[in-house]
C-alpha cells in the first residue's frame, strides 16, 4: 500500500471517528434532556418547561352541588395562581356545560371552613393550593326553623351571609319587626328526646310548613312592599293596621296548648346548670351558617335573644306579639323562669282567655288599638308641670337588707318622703323637717315587684346601684293604692324623671290594672264560675309541678280549674291582643325575667359560678345557694374586652373596679355578644324607616382574634 493511500485512509477513519464521536455525544444529550426535562405542548399555546409547568398551574378539584336533583359532580380545573375567583367560576360554568342557573352559586373552601365571596381576588390572595378542595354550591338553601309557638316551618335562608342578616331576611319573610331582638338557636341534643323524633319522623315532616310555597324566597316576605307601617301624611298617625296591608299571617295564631301527658315529657331546665346549656348554644352573628357547621335542612330555634322590646304596636306586629306570646308561655309552662303559685294561677287564667278568644270564629280586628294623641299628652305634661311637682308623703313599713344574702329584717315603721328622684326617710312625720335617716338616690335603680295579692303583701325590691355592686333596699306599702303610686314614682326615678312628667298617671293606672288582673278573687258582685258547666282541662295551663301539688286527681281538677277561672273573671273582657300584652307584661314583671345564665369561673377563685346577664347588668351568682352576690350595671361600664388566647372576658367599671371571667359552659364570644348586643340595642330610638346601624352591631358584638 503505498503512502499516499494509507494517509487518506487514515484521514477517512479519523473524520469517521469524529463524526461519530459528535452523533453519540448529541444523542447522549438529547437523552439526558428527555429524561430530566420534559417538553409539553398545548395547541394554540407555547411550549414550557417542568418547573415552569408547576409553578404556574395546578389541577384545582371542585366539587359542584346542583339544585335540582341529588347527583353530585366533580371536575378538575387547570389553574393558576393569579386566576381570580370569578374567573375560576366562569370556567367551572363553561366545563359543566348544563343549561342551568348558576348566578346564586359561590366557591366554599371546606378545609378552611370559608366562602370564597370576593371575586376580584386571586387565588393567591386567598391562599388557594393545589390541595384545596372547593365546593360550588348553592348561597341560598332550606332551613328548618322552630318558631316560639312550637311549629316548624322550612325557609330559604341565605348560608353564606351573617347570621345577623340572615336573621333579618327571615324576620322579614315572617312579618316580625325589630330583626335585632332575635336570633338562631342550636337545639339541646337530647338522646331521649332523639329517639322518640326518630320513631316519628315522617310524621314531624308532614307538620314541617313550607314558607317558601306561601311566600316565596327569604326576602320576599308575607307582605307585597314594605316592612315599615304606612304613615298618614296629614295626621302623621299610622294609616292602617298589618292586617289590612300584609295581608292575612298564618302565623298570628296561637297554638292551643298540649295535653299534660305531652308537656311532662318535654325537657325542663329545672336548675341553673340546665338553664346555662341551653343559652350556650346561640350562634355568632357575625359568622355565616355554614361557617358554623350548619347545613341544608338542620333544625334551628328561632327565638327571641335580647329581651328588651322596643316599640310593640298591636297595629303592626301581629305576628311579634304572638310569637312574643309564645315564647312567654312556654318559658312559663317549661319553667324556665320561675313565678309563684299566684302568678302560675294568673298566667293559666290568660292562656285560657286567650285560647277562648283564637278557637271562637269571630274575626278579630286589629286597629281598634286607640291613638295616642301627642298634642294632648304635651298639654297634660304642661298642666302638671305648671301645678308644681307635689311631693307625696306616706307613712309606710321599710326593711333594709345591706346584702343580699342576709336574711329579711322585721319591718319598722318611717315617715318617707318621696321627692324628685330620691327618697328620704325619717323616724317619724315630725323629724321631717330636718335630716333624714338616710336618702336614697334611684337614678339608674332597679325597681323590682315583691307582691302577693291574695295575702294582702305590696313590696317593692330597690337595687341601688354602688361602687362594687348593687345594694337591695325593701320597701312595703300598706295597700295597692299605695304601692302602685310608690312603685310608679321609682320606675320614673330609675329613668332620671320625677312624678311631674305626663306618663306618671298612666303608670299608676297600668299597675293598678295589672295587680286586679293577679286578684284570683272574682270581682265584686258577680258570683263564682260554675265548674260544672265549664270544658277546660286546667292541668294544660300550669306547669307539671303544680299539677303535682294535688294527689287526688278529682280535687286537683276541680280545685285547679275554679282558681282558673275565678282568676279569669278579671280579664275575661280582654280583647285577644290585649290579653297576649298583658300576658308579655306580666311576663315582664317576673323578678327573673331576661335573665341570661352562664357558667363562668371569675379570676382568682377555684370554683364554677353563675353569671346572669341582664339588658342593663350583669348579676354574679352562687351556684350553691343561687342567690346573688353582686351586680355591676352597663351604665357604669367603662370598656370590655376579651383576650382570644386564654378566652377571658375583662369589664371595667367605674372606679376602678374590674372583673375578669373565663367561661365553662360556652365559648367566651357568646357572652361577649350578648353584652354588646344589650349596649347596641340601648341606642335604638324611633325611627319610622327601622334602620339598623349594622356596622354598629358588628363592632360590639364581633371582637377580633
Amino acid at each position: 500500500m503505498t503512502l499516499e493511500l494509507t494517509l487518506a485512509l487514515l484521514k477517512h477513519v479519523a473524520f469517521a471517528a469524529r463524526k461519530l464521536h459528535e452523533e453519540r455525544k448529541t444523542l447522549f444529550f438529547s437523552q439526558f434532556v428527555c429524561a430530566t426535562t420534559p417538553l409539553f405542548f398545548a395547541a394554540g399555546k407555547a411550549m414550557v418547561t417542568a418547573a415552569e409547568y408547576g409553578h404556574n398551574s395546578w389541577d384545582l378539584l371542585v366539587q359542584v352541588d346542583q339544585r335540582e336533583g341529588d347527583e353530585t359532580m366533580k371536575f378538575k380545573i387547570r389553574v393558576k395562581g393569579d386566576l381570580h375567583i370569578g374567573g375560576l367560576m366562569l370556567k367551572l360554568v363553561e366545563k359543566i356545560k348544563a343549561p342551568q342557573d348558576w348566578s346564586d352559586h359561590a366557591l366554599w373552601w371546606e378545609q378552611k371552613n370559608s366562602w370564597l365571596l370576593k371575586t376580584h381576588w386571586t387565588l393567591d390572595k386567598y391562599g388557594v393550593q393545589a390541595d384545596a378542595a372547593l365546593r360550588f354550591t348553592p348561597q341560598h338553601k332550606a332551613l328548618c326553623l322552630v318558631l316560639p309557638n312550637m311549629k316548624t316551618i322550612r325557609l330559604t335562608v341565605t348560608f353564606s351571609a351573617v347570621v345577623f342578616k340572615a336573621v333579618v331576611e327571615i324576620c322579614r319573610a315572617l312579618n316580625i319587626r325589630r330583626s335585632e331582638e332575635l336570633s338562631l338557636l342550636k337545639p339541646m341534643d337530647d338522646s331521649k328526646k332523639k329517639k322518640k323524633k326518630d320513631k316519628g319522623k315522617e310524621e314531624a315532616e308532614d307538620d314541617i310548613i313550607d314558607m317558601d310555597n306561601i311566600s316565596g324566597p327569604a326576602g320576599t316576605g308575607l307582605y307585597s312592599k314594605t316592612m315599615t307601617a304606612t304613615y298618614d301624611p296629614e295626621s302623621g298617625t299610622p294609616a292602617s293596621a298589618t292586617s289590612l296591608w300584609f295581608g292575612e299571617n298564618p302565623l298570628t295564631a296561637s297554638q292551643p296548648n298540649v295535653p299534660p301527658d305531652e308537656l311532662a315529657k318535654m325537657f325542663q331546665p329545672l336548675s341553673m346548670e340546665d338553664k346555662a346549656a341551653i343559652n350556650a348554644g346561640w350562634l355568632d352573628s357575625s359568622s355565616s351558617l355554614m361557617e358554623q357547621g350548619i347545613q341544608e335542612n338542620d333544625r334551628l330555634l328561632l327565638r327571641f335573644k335580647y329581651h328588651c322590646f322596643f316599640d310593640l304596636n298591636p297595629k303592626y306586629d301581629a305576628v311579634r306579639i304572638t310569637q312574643l306570646y309564645e315564647q312567654a308561655r312556654w318559658s312559663i309552662l317549661l319553667e324556665e323562669i320561675e313565678c309563684t303559685e299566684e302568678e302560675m294561677l294568673m298566667f293559666a287564667s290568660l292562656q285560657y282567655h286567650i285560647c277562648k278568644l283564637t278557637m271562637s270564629a269571630k274575626p278579630v280586628d286589629h286597629s281598634d288599638e286607640p291613638e295616642i294623641d301627642e298634642v294632648e299628652a304635651a298639654l297634660a305634661h304642661l298642666e302638671t308641670t305648671l301645678e308644681g311637682r307635689s311631693t307625696d308623703r306616706i307613712l309606710i313599713n321599710i326593711g333594709f337588707i345591706s346584702m343580699p344574702k342576709r336574711l329579711l329584717r322585721t319591718f319598722k315603721d318611717y315617715w318617707f318622703v318621696f321627692r324628685d328622684t330620691s327618697i328620704s326617710y325619717y323616724k317619724n312625720k315630725e323629724s321631717a323637717n330636718g335630716e333624714p335617716i338616710e336618702q336614697l338616690h334611684l337614678r339608674g335603680c332597679e325597681v323590682v315587684p315583691d307582691v302577693n295579692v291574695t295575702e294582702k303583701k305590696f313590696g317593692i325590691k330597690l337595687l341601688l346601684p354602688v361602687a362594687d355592686g348593687m345594694n337591695e333596699v325593701y320597701i312595703r306599702c300598706e295597700n295597692e293604692t299605695q304601692y302602685a303610686k310608690w312603685k310608679a314614682a321609682c320606675i320614673l326615678a330609675s329613668k332620671g324623671k320625677t312624678m311631674a312628667y305626663s306618663s306618671y298617671r298612666t303608670e299608676v293606672k297600668n299597675i293598678q290594672s295589672f295587680l286586679q288582673m293577679k286578684s284570683l278573687a272574682p270581682p265584686p258582685g258577680q258570683a263564682s264560675p260554675d265548674v260544672d258547666s265549664m270544658e277546660m282541662n286546667a292541668e294544660c295551663f300550669v306547669s307539671p309541678r303544680y299539677t303535682k301539688k294535688y294527689k287526688a286527681k278529682q280535687v286537683k281538677m276541680a280545685l285547679l280549674t275554679t282558681r282558673i277561672l275565678e282568676a279569669h273573671q278579671n280579664i275575661s273582657q280582654l280583647s285577644l291582643m290585649d290579653a297576649k300584652m298583658r300576658f308579655i307584661q306580666a311576663w315582664q314583671s317576673l323578678p327573673e325575667f331576661g335573665i341570661t345564665y352562664y357558667i363562668v369561673r371569675f379570676r382568682g377563685c377555684k370554683k364554677d359560678e353563675i353569671l346572669g346577664v341582664s339588658n342593663n347588668r350583669l348579676i354574679r351568682i352562687d351556684m350553691s345557694t343561687r342567690l346573688p352576690l353582686t351586680t355591676w350595671r352597663f351604665a357604669n361600664m367603662k370598656q370590655w374586652n376579651v383576650n382570644w388566647e386564654i378566652r377571658q372576658v375583662a369589664i371595667e367599671f367605674d372606679q376602678n373596679v374590674w372583673v375578669a371571667f373565663t367561661c365553662q359552659s360556652c365559648d367566651c364570644r357568646v357572652v361577649h355578644e350578648y353584652i354588646g348586643g344589650y349596649i347596641f340595642l340601648s341606642t335604638r330610638a324611633k325611627d319610622q324607616n327601622e334602620t339598623l346601624d349594622e356596622e354598629l352591631f358588628r363592632k360590639l358584638t364581633g371582637g377580633q382574634e
